[in-house]
């Protein structure tokens, strides 16, 4: 048992790619949460592959028999979002022409993945908590409440600890769906990972455009090294699509990149100083830094904590020592 635990904290799923430090967390996490079905909430930045995560946790978890429902929260109207969610039947509004097996019935035995989840009204997320407390839904029209048997993984890109702070998300439902969390980190964190990823992408549209190449040249992987990615996974997906679609050469060059790809320069850092001459204390070098780095994340601790390489709970506690959580 040991020796399985061991090989699967290393071994990524076979759809996943990365060997980076902060991926081999993503993977520890990913195997300890397969023997049991309890929900979870799976963090991280717009683009960084949140969808891929929980397809991994429904595929290695007790419901792998069963369906995969993904929703996005964000992608429907929210007058439409109970109905979708819970079902509804026939006359309960003007186009309800037939009865309608709501998203939590269709996942029965297996995993319903709602992402985007902080994009949900208050008044839905009461239903939502209660359904998941009950393990029932009521169908909008109905008088009787359907039971179902599934597994519940929400993600965001919101940082949902302020929108609770800020009354925008429910505590209650919060905990309820952050038994088990796992944080996606941005692909900047990911080092050598970009290279994994890019030549992966390569690959396939490379196939698909019917092209023979022979990867990513030097010039072009050190511009993509050295660019912070912003758009995550998915910018570099369409950088390489890009790519293949440009190219005339065997392998990637730095003409086929984006021109803001291509031409990008990091800004070293410079701690601004309210007079030159200061000396600073270690402690203050460090309080200035986190502070601008929340700064420049608008606010998000969760994102903040990750650039910094924190856990929340120390970036928590180092902003109450500044008086500013």
């Amino acid at each position: 048992k040991q020796l399985r635990d061991t090989v699967a904290r290393y071994r990524p799923p076979s759809d996943m790619i990365g060997n980076s430090p902060v991926m081999q967390d993503v993977y520890a996490m990913l195997s300890r949460v397969t023997t049991s079905d309890v929900t979870v909430l799976i963090t991280g930045e717009s683009g960084t592959g949140k969808e891929l995560i929980a397809r991994a946790v429904h595929d290695q978890g007790p419901q792998k028999a069963g369906p995969l429902v993904a929703f996005n929260c964000a992608a429907i109207p929210y007058t439409m979002l109970e109905s979708e969610l819970f079902g509804h039947t026939r006359g309960a509004f003007t186009d309800a022409k037939a009865n309608h097996k709501g998203l939590f019935v269709q996942a029965n035995g297996g995993t319903l993945f709602l992402d985007e989840i902080g994009e949900m009204t208050l008044a839905t997320q009461v239903k939502l908590l209660r359904a998941l407390q009950e393990r029932k839904v009521r169908p909008v029209g109905g008088d009787r409440e359907v039971p179902f048997n599934a597994r519940v993984i929400s993600a965001t890109s919101r940082d949902l600890e302020t929108d609770v702070a800020e009354l925008r998300f429910r505590e209650d439902l919060y905990y309820r769906i952050n038994v088990i969390r796992i944080h996606v980190p941005p692909l900047r964190t990911r080092g050598n990972d970009v290279l994994l990823i890019a030549e992966h992408f390569v690959r396939g549209f490379a196939q698909h455009a019917k092209k023979e190449l022979t990867g990513i040249g030097a010039a072009a992987a050190e511009k993509l090294l050295g660019y912070p990615w912003p758009g995550n996974v998915r910018e570099l997906q369409n950088c390489m699509e890009r790519a293949v679609a440009l190219t005339e050469s065997e392998c990637i060059t730095p003409l086929d990149l984006p021109e803001h790809i291509r031409t990008f320069k990091g800004r070293d850092f410079v701690l601004p100083l309210e007079n030159p001459a200061e000396l600073l204390a270690m402690d203050e070098v460090e309080k200035r830094y986190i502070l601008q780095v929340l700064h420049a994340v608008h606010g998000s601790k969760t994102q903040a904590a990750s650039a910094l390489g924190f856990d929340r709970r120390t970036l928590y506690r180092k902003l109450k020592s500044y008086g500013v959580a």
